[in-house]
């Protein structure tokens, strides 16, 4: 178009074609030279990135499976076992795997360093141990794995003083692309190395939690014995031989661990030895893992013979949730105190021993005042935080006690987080595990040889452990309490331990507190929910014979609601709520009042029936049924515009109360029907239905004055008749046989027979019982309401 454009009408000529064209080539060649130099250079940067990766980590991947004994001795064995795998495309021929010791490291920030780049091949590893503790190899392929294993006497490592050392296990040989020897793989780990008793040992005390998921909803049978009802059937996994707290009791059974248990775990587990039910949507099955969950139970009253046990308050409830979004909401903290006070006699009667409650735990050991607050609000009076939380200003040279009073009575037990966060991630890799045992070992022996000052030390791992996790944390306990550098304490101990005078016991502002945390905590609408749930607790706890029933179940419930563990299970925490509420709801509405249809009045006065259900099991009393009329200027209730009856019923039945009315005028009136508790509180929906007034009318009263005078003046023709009939035939017969004393008689006679014919019809207008009154206390019944039209007669 624009060739054509230079004349309208007429073609360019072909040597201005030429020239058009040929200066758009010569104007895009530098534009084209700097694209392709922008893709030159961005091919040749990623290439050099992904060389520098590769160079730095090398083409084989070197796993260390495992290294024993984790601390060795003066005359041991030390035996390496692992993997190693060519990642490369090139075959590696002359390939061959030694140890190598580095120079001891001196700090813990060092081993922290080292552990960072245990695969860098790039970085110092020391010299190899020597020729005769290799491993070879006379190829290894592409894609291929080889296993390896080197045993070496200790002595043979030369080591010298006390300290953590670097070892690493190192594959080297040569390619095609780079024909000589080198390191093409490394793995570093950690071996500490203590060959006399320390001078001073270290008291460490670890944590071994025994903390689970929610399992049981707030539902139980209607039967004596209460029939729990569980979510799922996931706890007898986690129970059976090989799950997750199976593990954990069998593993740490064998260690000297304090042992912080929530109860809510234990009733869940003790619920299942006996009948026990699962709910799947609308389906309910029976549980059959009895045997499974008295094994465990039994093993564990053995296992925490003797030892520390602490309590969490019950279902373990989320302390920085509550201070952070709870608090504003009345009657939070009311839950913590009930949780923590059902606490020691739930572990007691499980476990038969007595626990320690004074122990607060927040999630990952992070705390802030308000946390502390709360905390401390139920009566705990030693707080467990973590050293990343309640860090150090760097004045002291060392890692101080446990140990720190922050103020109020109250002391924070803090955890070291390098040891506490040595068994996270997956550790189900033998190589994963062994590499998190030897720098958790490291890093205690560090801490250790950091001086002479006996401290007390707190171990406090994640709250819910995995078994791979379980196996590593105890496998490391194993060896460290069989160490020459340390010895276990029980955390009461470490909680009075003297604390260390230069030790911060500045609590962090709530601004510090993590964001990774609190981002998964419960909002506030879960701690509104649950003043919602407890509210009608309350008010139908009052009306029941034995509100044991209920207030357990429920009150145990509400502690799950708030449960650490709903953190990240936004969607999962709001399900159990809304189901305690709406399982809540359906038993507060087993006492109901009948529907009524309307009523029809014929008279002044009558008396309406109200029906009472009760569909619970058990009986309710302190009940108030109130009836008002919405009109009593047309109709009035017992007198007034409303009167009221006290209500019991007998589980299973219904009973039906009267109310006397009387009309002041016809018309529409409407009537009320309301259950109310003894405080005033209502309870359950009100029955409202009408009421049609017919009284008597004064032309209805004429016609009835009008019929009696009729029957009077012929009662007084027929008599008149008579007399003159008994004349006529006196005057036949000569005679007159009248007798006026007998007439008088007579018509006295007639008109007593009339008074008591009145006095018989005021009686049975008097007669109090109404052909519509129901049975007073009456087996249950149909809920359906009254036929259309329910008359109730004078």
């Amino acid at each position: 178009m624009a060739e054509a454009a230079d004349f309208p009408g007429m073609a360019p000529s072909p040597a201005r074609r030429w020239l058009r064209r040929t200066g758009a080539l010569l104007a895009g060649a530098p534009l084209l030279a700097g694209l392709l130099q922008l893709s030159a250079s961005s091919a040749q940067a990623a290439e050099h990135t992904y060389a520098k990766e590769a160079s730095s980590t090398g083409t084989v991947a070197v796993a260390v499976d495992s290294l024993s004994p984790s601390i060795p001795t003066e005359g041991d064995t030390l035996t390496v076992s692992g993997t190693v795998t060519n990642k490369g495309k090139q075959t590696v021929t002359g390939a061959h795997v030694d140890l190598r010791v580095g120079s001891a490291l001196a700090t813990r920030s060092a081993i922290d360093s080292t552990a960072k780049r245990s695969d860098d091949i790039s970085s110092s590893s020391g010299s190899p141990v020597g020729d005769k503790y290799v491993a070879e190899f006379a190829k290894l392929t592409p894609g291929i794995s080889e296993q390896f294993s080197i045993s070496v006497p200790v002595d043979e490592l030369d080591l010298g003083d006390g300290g953590v050392y670097p070892l690493g296990v190192a594959l080297s040989g040569e390619t095609s692309a780079k024909p000589w020897e080198q390191v093409l793989g490394i793995q570093r780990t950690f071996l500490p190395w203590q060959p006399d008793e320390a001078d001073t040992r270290t008291r460490t005390t670890v944590l071994w939690p025994l903390v689970s998921d929610v399992h049981m909803t707030a539902e139980t049978g209607s039967n004596e014995q209460q029939t729990p009802v569980f979510l799922n059937d996931d706890l007898a996994a986690e129970i059976s031989p090989g799950g997750r707290l199976d593990q954990l009791l069998s593993l740490g059974k064998s260690l000297d661990v304090t042992w912080v248990i929530d109860p809510a775990l234990l009733a869940s587990v003790d619920a299942m030895t006996e009948r026990y039910d699962i709910v799947s949507g609308d389906t309910t099955t029976a549980g059959n893992n009895q045997a499974v969950a008295g094994r465990w139970l039994a093993e564990l009253q053995q296992a925490v013979q003797g030892k520390q046990v602490v309590a969490l308050p019950y279902a373990d409830p989320d302390l920085a949730s509550l201070a952070h979004s709870g608090t504003s909401v009345t009657g939070s903290l009311n839950q913590l105190k009930a949780a923590t006070d059902v606490a020691a006699s739930t572990v007691e009667t499980v476990l038969h021993v007595t626990p320690s409650t004074d122990f607060a735990w927040p999630v990952e050991g992070a705390v802030d005042p308000s946390i502390v607050k709360v905390a401390t609000s139920a009566g705990a009076d030693k707080v467990i935080a973590r050293s990343d939380s309640l860090a150090e200003n760097g004045d002291l040279s060392y890692t101080p006690s446990a140990a720190r009073p922050i103020g109020g009575g109250t002391t924070a037990v803090v955890a070291d987080s390098r040891l506490s966060e040595a068994f996270q991630g997956d550790l189900t890799k033998a190589s994963a595990s062994t590499l998190a045992v030897q720098e958790f070992l490291a890093q205690s022996l560090a801490l250790n040889l950091q001086t002479d000052k006996q401290r007390s030390i707190v171990v406090a791992p994640q709250r819910m452990p995995t078994a791979g996790q379980a196996q590593a944390m105890a496998e490391a306990v194993t060896a460290l309490q069989g160490g020459t550098w340390s010895q276990a304490q029980q955390l009461t101990a470490t909680a009075t331990a003297k604390p260390d005078p230069g030790a911060t016991t500045k609590v962090p502002s709530q601004s510090a507190y993590p964001s990774s945390l609190s981002k998964r905590e419960l909002p506030r609408s879960a701690f509104v929910d649950i003043a919602t749930t407890q509210d009608r607790l309350d008010n139908f706890k009052v009306i029941l014979t034995d509100e044991s029933r209920v207030v357990t179940p429920f009150g145990r419930a509400i502690n799950r609601e708030m449960s650490t563990s709903w953190r990240g299970r936004t969607t999962a925490a709001s399900s159990f709520r809304q189901g305690v509420q709406a399982y809540l709801t359906k038993l507060a509405e087993q006492v109901k009042l009948i529907q009524k249809s309307e009523l029809k009045l014929s008279g002044r006065s009558a008396t309406i029936p109200v029906t009472v259900q009760n569909n619970l099991v058990q009986g309710v009393d302190r009940l108030v049924l109130r009836l008002t009329s919405t009109n009593p200027t047309r109709l009035e209730i017992d007198g007034k515009a409303y009167a009221e009856r006290p209500i019991e019923v007998s589980g299973g039945h219904s009973t039906t109360v009267k109310f006397p009315t009387s009309a002041n005028a016809n018309g529409q009136a409407a009537v009320v029907a309301q259950l109310y508790t003894e405080d005033g509180r209502a309870y359950g929906a009100p029955v409202t239905f009408g009421v049609k007034v017919t009284e008597i009318t004064a032309t209805v009263m004429l016609v009835i004055g009008g019929g009696f005078l009729l029957l009077v003046l012929a009662g007084f023709r027929m008599y008149t008749q008579r007399k003159r009939a008994a004349a006529r035939e006196a005057q036949e017969n000569g005679t007159d046989e009248t007798d006026p004393a007998a007439d008088m008689a007579e018509s006295t006679q007639d008109s007593g027979n009339g008074r008591a014919g009145e006095s018989d019809a005021r009686s049975g207008a008097d007669d109090p019982v109404q052909p519509s009154d129901g049975t007073p206390d009456t087996a249950a019944e149909s809920t359906d309401p009254s036929g259309t039209g329910e008359r109730v007669d004078r």
